[in-house]
């Protein structure tokens, strides 16, 4: 007998209230809305408040999606937070939401960083742990709190990265809708390409005086554009393959919000035009592990997904890492 069928039975999404656009941007490094949308297809870009964390964050995104669900806090048996931004080192920000969502102590809940691709990687991970039956209904979550990691005089980073958090219920499969299947990668040979330098725990991540620096992104933008489009373009054809589907079998996709060009580039070596990708990067940004959980709750309520589609999601990230999910509605 296989493993029982998993299907995602609720999504929802939180962005902060303040939003920064590009002309903002413009009064505090030497850029210009025409400057930053024409290389990004980025218009604005939503700033959590000083006192709003990441698993605040989280937490608003996965009470929408447990009542989409039909479910409430205490069927959760697993909670899963992806993200580079915790509120801490440690405990978990898994742990902070469920303290915020009430949610029972039985509840296993651990952190995973797969940058960009944390949302993906998570929802391998929980589809896995529901799959082995040990687990009935996991939480997953992306959110990020991006403005707390940039140099904001770095035009070539500061532009791209927004905060948010988008969630998904995961348990057991009603009618037809299911996860269909997987696929995650990883290239550690190239984790210089995009990385957050001194938040470890080596002697050179602190000055001679002991106090450790402000970590912020650094980034080889060509080089991971061109990584980005190779490999989302491979993620994507290999997990069609796997399961015998040409690209125009996909209702939707779901790409990682991280550039317009990037997405356009991927559809062309798809040959799939631009209507069936869903984009909302014009008004987010990159939220790095919140972006495809984010785009994937907007897309479903405002019926860009509907019942009996399939949908393609495909991420790229520091790592690197990068990887795709079939999910059938």
């Amino acid at each position: 007998m296989g493993s029982p069928a998993i299907a995602i039975l609720g999504t929802g999404s939180y962005a902060p209230a303040r939003t920064l656009t590009n002309d903002d941007l413009s009064k505090l490094v030497d850029t210009s809305n025409e400057w930053i949308f024409s290389r990004t297809g980025i218009r604005e870009r939503h700033i959590a408040a000083k006192d709003e964390t990441t698993s605040q964050m989280a937490a608003a995104a996965a009470r929408i999606a447990i009542a989409d669900a039909g479910i409430t806090t205490a069927d959760i048996d697993l909670i899963i937070v992806a993200t580079v931004t915790p509120d801490m080192a440690m405990p978990s920000t898994a742990c902070f939401v469920q303290n915020h969502l009430g949610a029972p102590g039985h509840a296993a809940c651990f952190d995973l960083n797969a940058a960009c691709s944390g949302f993906i990687y998570a929802l391998d991970t929980a589809w896995a742990m529901l799959g082995s039956g040990r687990y009935r209904y996991a939480l997953v979550i992306g959110a990020e709190r991006m403005s707390t990691v940039l140099d904001w005089t770095d035009r070539t980073t500061c532009v791209l990265f927004g905060d948010g958090a988008g969630a998904v219920v995961l348990g057991p499969a009603r009618g037809t809708a299911q996860i269909i299947g997987t696929k995650l990668y990883a290239e550690g040979a190239h984790a210089d390409l995009l990385c957050i330098p001194e938040t470890g725990c080596s002697p050179s991540d602190q000055t001679p005086g002991g106090l450790r620096k402000q970590p912020t992104i650094t980034m080889k933008g060509r080089e991971i554009f061109k990584n980005a489009v190779r490999e989302m373009e491979q993620a994507a054809r290999e997990i069609l393959h796997q399961h015998h589907l040409e690209p125009s079998a996909i209702d939707c996709v779901i790409p990682h919000q991280a550039n317009l060009r990037i997405i356009a580039s991927i559809g062309q070596h798809l040959k799939l035009p631009p209507e069936r990708f869903f984009v909302n990067l014009e008004r987010y940004g990159n939220t790095s592990a919140a972006s495809i959980p984010l785009a994937l709750d907007e897309a479903r309520s405002t019926g860009r997904i509907k019942p009996g589609d399939t949908t393609l999601m495909v991420a790229f990230g520091a790592g690197l890492t990068y990887g795709s999910a079939l999910v059938r509605w």
